[in-house]
């Protein structure tokens, strides 16, 4: 047969999956003709999908001194070097191979891929846009692009993508959810119960309708929140074959004790950890940060690199190396504080790199998989009758979940209303929570609020020019004038940013996703707030806050109690004032802002999760 016909055969083979037949004919072709490029690029695909990864490269190598114009041979290389973990290489590979053919939309739309996973989302979107250019319908280029404009905050722009995307593929994998999720970034309401509903019954269908992050602005159940999340995770990062950690139990002076995250830097949950990684007890714990995340070179970064015995940036590292890196190490506890939110790599977690795995404080919700072994929390945040809804085994901190940083001194000079482009009389209510936390029905509150209570204003954090133009509009719609609506600037420095809230007279939280490190900053700086608690843990956590700071008054469980509590308090100054005081005495006496209290109670926890570990080499002495 000449060897034109066995490649044929071969690659129909190849293509009906029968990898043997397929392996038989091109080793037969190499036989012949061994600087075969065909045979040797196809037998590199399929050592690399059979994950011998060093078969695959030497295949790859060979074919292309053989063939140095035959671009696959380089986009085949890029795949294999970016599967052993180096990402640098595996990009030189793609822009190899784009020299040859800059047309390729594979070698692009993967390349694309590699350089968002790279943090380097501008080159990103423009490989993503060159596909756009080739074929505007692609369904992947379409879903990256818009992904990668909501980087950029171009959210019109992102949702005109996602729309398109939708009229094409109506089941685009978290399509639904992406489009609803950019749409509250900047208080677009169209088709807001309808979307809900239809992402919820996708949910409940078991389809890929919204991402489980996405999805705690649509839904106040656990139960749906457990169903997000597992249809995630079984996608995106499903239980590796793979397990570093065979048993063993390590016998180290302290406890090896590694948090993962993203965000050590300025960023929400590194002002919440950073008096916690300082106050650690560095006679009992060797403390260790993985840093998935961006430098940003700010104070707060500082202050981590001082707190840890290490500081480990792993952005150049592949999800397994990190994971060898970690068993290597002898991890006793790896604590993940991002779950499934931005720039986070569960998969890490996948490989069973530490004997004790735990979900902490950054996902506001169960994970969803069964090789994180816990999720910290308090009573409030779960009660006993929601474990049934978290995979993990749910580990309760006396007090509270959430931790503060009782360093932090606010400003004493408080900026004046003018200032802060506040009217000089009137009550100010006050949500400085994301936009996309706020909901059309909780804004019906708060309209109803405004009109009920003459001469009010509603204070909220600047956003972009379309949020603003968005909620004005909302407002009057709901016969609230335009210009009740006031919008604050951010500022630089969060001593000052907490000095404003002096100028507020109530907090209004937002449900079902409710205000959290928000929630706390008011509380610290003396705003009391006031929340709807529903059956959910992020729909439960500034109640949770309030019940630590001795305020469970403030505490609803409907939108007829949270409006009926916030126009009461208003109505009432003396009450109002009486909360007030109340909320600065307690800040001294409870356990909210105790930094010190909550590290001891999470390394009491540490021990105890480190202790039942240990307790299975002596199993059968206590048994006797």
């Amino acid at each position: 047969m000449p060897i034109s016909e066995k490649l044929h055969s071969a690659i129909i083979f190849q293509n009906q999956g029968n990898i043997e037949e397929a392996s038989a004919l091109f080793n037969e072709i190499l036989d012949l003709e061994p600087n075969n490029a065909a045979a040797l690029y196809s037998l590199g695909l399929i050592a690399l999908n059979a994950g011998e990864l060093k078969q695959a490269l030497k295949f790859s190598e060979r074919g292309i001194e053989a063939a140095p114009q035959f671009a696959l041979l380089k986009y085949l290389q890029g795949s294999i070097v970016q599967a052993m973990g180096d990402k640098e290489a595996a990009l030189k590979c793609f822009d190899a191979a784009l020299e040859l053919d800059p047309n390729d939309v594979s070698v692009l739309l993967n390349s694309g891929v590699l350089l968002r996973g790279m943090y380097r989302h501008l080159d990103a979107l423009e490989r993503f846009q060159r596909i756009l250019a080739i074929n505007p319908d692609h369904v992947s280029a379409l879903g990256n692009s818009g992904i990668m404009l909501t980087e950029f905050k171009q959210s019109e722009q992102a949702i005109a993508l996602f729309e398109r995307l939708l009229k094409i593929q109506p089941d685009y994998n978290y399509g639904l959810g992406l489009l609803f999720y950019e749409r509250m970034h900047i208080c677009d309401w169209r088709d807001f119960k309808q979307s809900c509903e239809q992402i919820t019954d996708g949910l409940r269908a078991g389809q890929t309708a919204c991402k489980s992050l996405a999805f705690m602005s649509v839904s106040d159940s656990a139960a749906d929140h457990l169903l997000a999340a597992q249809i995630f995770a079984n996608q995106y990062c499903p239980k590796n074959s793979k397990s570093f950690w065979q048993g063993e139990r390590y016998r180290h002076k302290k406890i090896r004790l590694a948090y993962l995250s993203p965000d050590l830097r300025e960023h929400p949950v590194g002002h919440l950890m950073a008096g916690v990684f300082e106050q650690h007890d560095k006679s009992r714990f060797e403390i260790i940060a993985i840093s998935l995340g961006i430098d940003d070179q700010s104070r707060l970064r500082a202050r981590m690199l001082n707190a840890f015995d290490q500081f480990i940036d792993v952005r150049e590292m592949g999800s397994e190396q990190v994971a060898q890196m970690l068993r290597d190490m002898e991890i006793d506890i790896v604590v993940d504080l991002g779950g499934y939110t931005s720039d986070t790599r569960t998969d890490i977690l996948s490989f069973r790199p530490a004997p004790i795995q735990v979900n902490y404080l950054g996902y506001p919700g169960t994970m969803g998989i069964d090789y994180v072994d816990y999720i910290i929390a308090d009573r409030h945040i779960i009660p006993p009758e929601h474990q049934p809804f978290y995979t993990e085994q749910v580990v309760y901190l006396p007090d509270t979940y959430l931790p503060t940083d009782s360093s932090v001194q606010i400003a004493e000079r408080t900026p004046t209303r003018a200032e802060c482009g506040l009217p000089e009389t009137g009550v100010v209510f006050c949500s400085f929570s994301h936009d996309y936390k706020i909901s059309p029905p909780v804004f019906d509150v708060w309209m109803r609020l405004l009109s009920q209570v003459p001469g009010s204003v509603l204070w909220l954090m600047s956003r972009g020019e379309v949020s603003q133009r968005n909620l004005r509009k909302e407002a009057e719609l709901r016969g609230v004038a335009a210009d009740r609506l006031v919008f604050a600037n951010r500022v630089p420095l969060v001593e000052d940013h907490l000095a404003r809230y002096r100028q507020a007279d109530v907090f209004l939280d937002t449900h079902p996703y409710n205000a959290h490190t928000t929630a706390a900053d008011a509380l610290m700086a003396g705003l009391p707030v006031v929340t709807y608690m529903g059956n959910s843990f992020p729909s439960r956590v500034a109640g949770s806050l309030l019940h630590a700071i001795g305020l469970p008054e403030l505490v609803t469980h409907s939108l007829e109690e949270y409006e009926k509590l916030i126009l009461q308090l208003t109505n009432n100054p003396e009450q109002l004032t009486s909360v007030k005081q109340k909320l600065i005495n307690n800040k001294a006496n409870f356990a909210l802002f105790d930094t010190k209290g909550l590290c001891q109670n999470l390394e009491n926890t540490y021990i105890a999760m480190w202790r039942v570990q240990q307790l299975g080499e002596y199993k059968d002495e206590l048994s006797h």
